[in-house]
């Protein structure tokens, strides 16, 4: 039976030797909890001020919070509102806490809503060159992180008109965690964005 290391490195003796870690970790995920709880309660009201151009069957589910301890290795919080996810119709937008990495909104629609919305998100995005949004380019519509092989600049791309027969758009913007005091603001001002470029 090979040896196994399980040894503890100095600063892992000190981590495991506390609880004050993960009962900070515990403060910050409720605070995030409540965040989004409160961003709730906004998104509903944004959403029923744009009823008139969207699906009715985009409203039917509330808001879903939901954790994970593991994504890419690291602890984070989700939101989705509206969260319509059928086989090949997708019309969603997530809200994102990923500890370490970012706050982040994306909206992501495929089948039916890719149909209806994409022209109209391609010629906003022309207009939002410079305001840093990102675009999916992977071929999962399931991954959150900003690395190249996932999401690229906007302003990257020299024609937006030819990816309307990808499978799915995602759109998204993000924030660093450190701009915490901003995060409501971010997500209700991208919020209102997003539903802007679908109208």
């Amino acid at each position: 039976m090979p040896d196994t290391n399980v040894e503890l490195s100095k600063n892992e003796l000190e981590l495991v030797t506390s609880s004050e870690v993960i009962l900070t970790k515990n403060r910050i995920i409720e605070k995030v909890f409540a965040l989004f709880g409160s961003l709730s309660e906004e998104y509903r009201l944004t959403l029923r001020a744009h009823a008139d151009h969207l699906p009715a069957e985009i409203f039917d589910k509330a808001p879903k919070i939901y954790r994970g301890e593991q994504y890419l290795g690291l602890p984070y919080v989700m939101m989705d509102y509206p969260r319509f996810f059928a086989k090949e119709d997708v019309f969603a937008i997530r809200s994102l806490f990923w500890w370490g990495n970012h706050f982040s909104l994306t909206l992501q629609v495929s089948g039916k809503y890719l149909e209806m919305f994409s022209e109209n998100i391609m010629g906003k995005l022309n207009e939002k060159k410079n305001e840093n949004w990102f675009l999916g380019v992977n071929e999962s519509a399931w991954e959150h992180h900003f690395e190249e092989d996932n999401y690229l600049p906007v302003k990257d791309f020299t024609l937006l008109s030819g990816l309307v027969h990808a499978p799915f758009i995602k759109l998204a913007k993000k924030i660093p965690l450190d701009e915490w005091t901003n995060a409501k603001d971010f997500y209700t001002r991208t919020y209102r964005e997003l539903l802007e470029m679908i109208r």
